[in-house]
């Protein structure tokens, strides 16, 4: 074989190699790239001066899972908020001090293999863990279900429209949401064939169109993680009764960027949509 075609030849086999080989870590590691849990808790409600109480409940199949009720004085709806890929509820005081503000009950908890809750993070696994959280507020607790809204920011997004698909909540936000892991994947590995090693799969916008409830879809125009366009996609495939509310900012800061844009967004859609 001429010196040249060997060295083509052996090109192609590393160039081969290599694709396989991302394609063979993306299937075998999936999880690694979607969940990034983080188990110690930097503070508590407490640290921003509102009253909580620690939960804890159990799944189905047996995980423990924990989380806080923070009660506002005279609520009429309670929120549960089902957060992003990574970090723990500690890092979503902000977000807790605005539902406050907002007059809200809120109900967070940390996925399996977050923060207190024990386990593993798996897509099922979220889904079973946001059924549990529904239990709590409407059999613990006694929280009729019309007086639930679903709020979910990121993956948690995913995880809120599946629940809602199942359950009867007064209404859905979904806050920089994306449309499928399948074409979050395909934005950031355009090289490799994510049809066909996507094993996790949060197929949102799909489930859209069968939500028979209220949705809000809030979005950054500046998100450079989950494009906006996604949100325009979700707002698109959603039913009628929806409104769509654009932030500036990043992804993860966008609701603290936009600051009184943010509350007075949520506060009017919950007005027209819920408050009756």
């Amino acid at each position: 074989m001429p010196p040249l075609r060997r060295m083509i030849t052996s090109l192609l086999f590393i160039i081969l190699g290599v694709f396989l080989g991302l394609s063979l870590l993306l299937y075998l590691f999936q999880e690694r790239y979607v969940y990034f849990p983080d188990r110690t808790l930097v503070a508590t409600p407490a640290n921003i001066r509102l009253p909580f109480e620690e939960v804890y409940l159990q799944t189905q199949d047996r995980v423990h899972l924990h989380g806080w009720f923070i009660p506002a004085p005279d609520a009429r709806l309670t929120l549960l908020f089902l957060h992003g890929n990574a970090g723990n509820i500690s890092h979503r005081l902000d977000s807790l001090q605005v539902f406050h503000e907002l007059g809200l009950n809120v109900f967070i908890f940390d996925y399996r293999g977050y923060g207190n809750s024990t386990g593993r993070p798996s897509e099922r696994g979220t889904y079973r863990d946001a059924e549990a959280a529904w239990r709590y507020l409407t059999q613990t607790r006694a929280i009729p279900a019309p007086r639930i809204v679903l709020f979910g920011r990121s993956l948690g997004g995913a995880v809120a429209v599946w629940l809602a698909g199942r359950t009867r909540p007064a209404a859905l936000i979904l806050e920089s949401t994306f449309t499928s892991i399948r074409d979050m994947a395909g934005r950031f590995y355009p090289y490799l064939p994510v049809s066909l090693l996507t094993r996790i799969r949060y197929p949102t916008i799909h489930r859209m169109g069968a939500l028979h409830l209220p949705v809000l879809i809030v979005h950054s125009s500046d998100d450079d993680i989950i494009p906006y366009a996604m949100a325009r996609r979700l707002f698109d495939a959603a039913p009628a009764a929806k409104s769509f509310l654009t932030l500036h900012g990043g992804h993860n800061d966008g609701f603290l960027s936009s600051g009184d844009r943010y509350r007075e967004g949520l506060a009017e859609f919950l007005r027209r949509y819920v408050a009756s």
